[in-house]
């Protein structure tokens, strides 16, 4: 029978490795996040091969991340690493949604689906972000294909009806959605109105130059 001090002692030897892991994870999931922020604010500039970089070097941190924590259930499952794989997704998915490109799955980014989701309905904050800077360029056809992701977004996560013990909080993110897509569509249905009225103004000035022109 082991005797109270290695018992002990096989605790401490225990708790020593997992809290080395811990502090390792918080550093890899502050990395993990800055990257993830950096490649959205590449994505936001229209630099698409720097963001790109970026999130595959935020993937492979997380990758790191992942495989540390893995043998300590209450490390993987834990607040700030779930928090950075749904930046993860959050930077992927935005890159996805302005290029135009295929959207990175739960399974492909190794980010679990409450993490996955809520960083979707993160992403469409970023939508309405690149949204109104369509708008501003007069590229009203762009504001609206952003609009039309969020509203797909929306759609598909408004359905998603899960204890929030499982979801993680998805529900105030859905709600969130629902009020930037609406601020979104208000937006660009003001764009659209002020659009029509100044092509009517030019229209109208033309007609009055050749009225001008045909009574000189």
């Amino acid at each position: 029978m082991p005797d109270l001090e290695s018992i002990v002692e096989e605790i401490r030897e225990d708790w020593t490795l997992k809290n080395q892991v811990r502090d390792s994870t918080l550093q890899r999931s502050r990395m993990l996040i800055r990257l993830c922020a950096n490649s959205i604010r590449a994505t936001h500039r229209q630099e698409y091969d720097e963001a790109g970089a970026l999130l595959h070097e935020a993937r492979r941190e997380a990758e790191s991340m992942i495989g540390e924590a893995a043998p300590f259930g209450d490390i993987s499952d834990s607040g700030y690493l779930l928090d950075a794989l749904k930046e993860l997704a959050e930077a992927a998915l935005t890159l996805a949604f302005a290029t135009g490109g295929q959207l990175p799955t739960p399974a492909s980014l190794s980010v679990p689906n409450a993490s996955y989701l809520n960083g979707l309905g993160e992403a469409a904050g970023e939508l309405r972000r690149l949204s109104l800077d369509a708008m501003r360029r007069d590229d009203l056809a762009e504001a609206e294909r952003y609009l039309a992701y969020m509203d797909d977004i929306y759609s598909h996560l408004v359905t998603l009806d899960f204890p929030d013990t499982l979801t993680r909080g998805l529900r105030r993110t859905t709600d969130m959605v629902r009020g930037v897509t609406e601020r979104t569509r208000g937006d660009l249905t003001t764009a659209v109105r002020e659009n029509l009225l100044q092509e009517a103004l030019k229209g109208f000035e033309e007609r009055l130059q050749l009225q001008a022109g045909d009574e000189g």
